[in-house]
């Protein structure tokens, strides 16, 4: 039970996270380059949870 809403809940957090970085790209007066690092961060972010959910068993 516990791994499950661990999974529902990290899916939540990770496609708010999608959704957000996502959004930005929309607009024409923003480029790529301009949302990279948002991605990035996004992505590192992402990572640290899956690692602390699953893998961080300190």
């Amino acid at each position: 039970m516990n791994k499950i809403t661990t999974i529902i809940g990290l899916s939540f957090a990770v496609f708010f996270l999608i959704g957000l970085a996502t959004t930005l790209t929309r607009s024409m007066m923003i480029g790529f380059l301009d949302v990279l690092p948002v991605y990035l961060l996004m992505g590192a972010a992402i990572i640290m949870m899956i690692y602390e959910a699953f893998f961080d068993k300190s």
